[in-house]
Parts: structure tokens; sequence; C-alpha cells
């Protein structure tokens, strides 16, 4: 791209200005098409630090710098709200003394805002490109920013995800596990690597992200390593455990919170058990004898159409009626919980749907370059709904004894 150098700015031939942006707005649609939602932190702290670096250049010096080339003083920071299709971005507005300014990136509104969504889709997507960064920026300042200046954009857009990911913890009754697997790039070769999370209710019946996990290695270790970093931030009183059978989580789970039961997912329970029916029998009335003793009265009664079940498949279906008997009483536990909890403890759905908002944004990729580039983009995800969650109704009633 051709620039001309005047004052300190950066200004782009127009033809090929238009090109760019062209370009970028074709970015921009595809990723509004497929879901960024999650990124309106990453957005605000890329554009709060283009609006800083813009302002060194008016005043011709750096925060706290002498300089005989000063045009004018900095003067704190207005508060600014912007709507943008990403989510609303809560701005600091630099302010200025003896010299006019306004920040060239909020008077190109729109056009701003598709080079902002490309940008953290770069970065979160494919790992931080300094030289991609570097050029949205200038395009954003409409000047040169050096590598420092990039280096503390997208060590802040860490820090943040950081900061929430090793927040402190409290006491919650209630904790939900789940995981899923994406396609990240090791050494030449593509693999799948775990992304684990965890969801837990607190005492107030109020659920909250407690945190997430992305690990190549082996799954008992990624799960132990896991619960353990949960307890060193804090978090106890753990008085259930609702998950699906997750390779390794047994073990990891005895090891960490010995004594804690387990509820396994019906929901994953009542598909499984589909596997083991042969050909010639009915899954309709086979899922319906199985959705009745989960939705029994109570655990006797549940227990007495769970063997009834085992006895009537024994013949037709023996491998079926071994099934049964070794694995559904792992979905019984939550008869043991309060009547008015039972409903939202029998599963993990609540973290199905957590799984379907990271697909719906990591479905663009579809191959993570390492595993901190997923890791990135699933923090980002998984704050902005926790954010909505603290603002919602309670997802329990109070009791959780």
């Amino acid at each position: 791209m051709t620039h001309r150098r005047h004052r300190n700015a950066i200004e782009v031939v127009p033809q090929e200005r238009a090109a760019h942006e062209r370009g970028w707005q074709d970015v921009l649609e595809i990723l509004t098409e497929r879901g960024f939602e999650g990124l309106s932190h990453a957005l605000e702290i890329l554009l709060n630090e283009a609006m800083k670096v813009e302002r060194s250049a008016v005043l011709a010096a750096r925060p706290y710098e002498r300089s005989p080339q000063r045009r004018g003083y900095a003067n704190g920071y207005k508060p600014k709200t912007l709507q943008t299709r990403v989510g609303r971005l809560e701005l600091a507005v630099p302010q200025t003394r003896h010299v006019e300014f306004y920040p060239t990136v909020l008077e190109r509104g729109a056009r701003s805002e598709r080079a902002l969504a490309a940008t953290v889709a770069e970065m979160y997507l494919q790992g931080v490109s300094t030289r991609k960064v570097t050029a949205v920026m200038e395009q954003l300042c409409g000047r040169e920013v050096t590598s420092a200046q990039v280096s503390r954009t997208v060590r802040l857009l860490d820090d943040e995800l950081s900061a929430w990911r090793s927040r402190p913890l409290g006491e919650i009754p209630y904790l939900l596990l789940d995981a899923r697997y994406e396609k990240v790039r090791v050494n030449g070769r593509v693999v799948s690597c775990a992304l684990l999370v965890a969801v837990g209710i607190d005492p107030d019946g109020r659920r909250t992200i407690l945190g997430l996990s992305v690990s190549l290695s082996e799954a008992e270790v990624h799960w132990r390593d896991f619960l353990a970093e949960m307890q060193e931030r804090g978090l106890h009183g753990v008085r259930s455990i609702t998950s699906d059978d997750h390779k390794g989580l047994e073990a990891a789970r005895t090891a960490r919170f010995p004594g804690v039961p387990w509820q396994r997912c019906q929901f994953h329970l009542a598909k499984n058990m589909l596997d083991y029916l042969p050909p010639g029998l009915s899954q309709n009335e086979a899922s319906a004898e199985l959705r009745a003793v989960f939705q029994a009265a109570n655990r006797v009664e549940a227990e007495r159409l769970l063997d009834s079940m085992v006895r009537k498949y024994a013949t037709p279906a023996p491998k079926l009626s071994a099934w049964l008997e070794k694995n559904v009483p792992e979905g019984l536990t939550v008869f043991d919980f309060p009547l008015e909890h039972r409903r939202r403890l029998r599963t993990n759905n609540s973290l199905e749907r957590l799984n379907r908002e990271i697909k719906r944004r990591t479905r663009v990729a579809s191959l993570f370059p390492n595993e901190a580039s997923l890791l990135r983009l699933a923090t980002a995800v998984l704050m902005e709904i926790d954010e909505e969650w603290q603002t919602e109704k309670r997802y329990l009633t109070k009791q959780t004894t």
C-alpha cells in the first residue's frame, strides 16, 4: 500500500484505501453472519488503545514525556457508549488541553468497526499477527504505530482474559462439567484439542462460569489439573457434580473431590442407550420407558421402573439390559437433591448451550494454529455470557440443602 507522510500521519492513496476497506468489509460480513458478539471486551481494549496512540501523535509527546515539540497536554478521559453490531462498547475517549482533538476512529464510525472486528478476529482465530494488527491500528489512527504500542494492545487483551480465568472463586454447592473438542495444528499435524468448561451454582442459586481449560494432555491429567486449579482459586463446598461420562473424569473427580456425589447427565444416558438397542426393537418405546425412570416421583419408584426395564430386555437385548443395569443408576443421584432443583441438575444441558455458542464462533476458523488462540476465543465468548448471567434472575431457588 502506498502512503504519503505529512505531520506524522499516514495518508492512503484513495483508490488503494477503497480497495483495502472493501476487503475488511468482506471479512466483517462473513464474521457477522457467523457470530462474533462475544468479543466486545476485546474491541473496547483495541479501540481505546488506538485512541491513545492518536492523542499522543497529536500532542507530539507520549504520556508524561517532556518534549520541546509538545503541542498540548492530555486531559483525562470522557466515557462514551458506542453501539455496534458486535455489542455495546464502553469507551474512554482521550481528552486534551490547548489543542483540538477528536479521535479519527470515532469519526469513521462503521468503517472503524469493520476494521476492529476483522483485526480481533485475526488475533483470536489465527493467532496474534503483529504485522496485521499494526496495519489495522495505523488505518484506525491514521498514523504510524510502534511495535511497542501494538505489543501493549495485545498484552492488554490477553491480560484481561487471563485475569477473568484466574479470578477468585468461593462456595459452589453444584458443579457442572463438560468438554468439547476443536482442531488444532501442532508440529504440522492436525489434532483434537480438549476444551473443558466448568459452571457453578452458588448458594444464592445463581449460575456462573467458573473457568475453562485448553490442553492436548492426557484426559485424566487435564481434568485433574483443571479441577485442582479451580480449588486453588478458592472453589469449595461442592455437594454434587453433574457431567457426562467423559474419559478420565471419573479418576480426576475421585482424586480432587472424594466422596462428592456424581450425577451422570440423563440426556446423554438416553442418547447412549440407543447404541445398545438392537434392530427390530422400538426406539420410541425404550426411550419412553427410560424417560419414565428419570421422571419418577422418587428414587424408590425410579429403581423399580429401571428393574422392570432390565428384566424386560434381558432376553431380546441382553447387551442393552446389562448396560441399563450398570449405567442408569449413575443418573439417579439427582433424586437426593431438593425437588425444586432436580430439573436443572439432572443434565448438563446448560453447558451444551455454552458449547453451541462457542461452536458458533469457532466454526469460522475450523482449524486453530495453536492452543493459545483457541483459549483466547473461548474465554472471550464465555466472559460475555457470564456477565449476562449475573444480571439474570436466580437459576435455582436459594435453598441448596
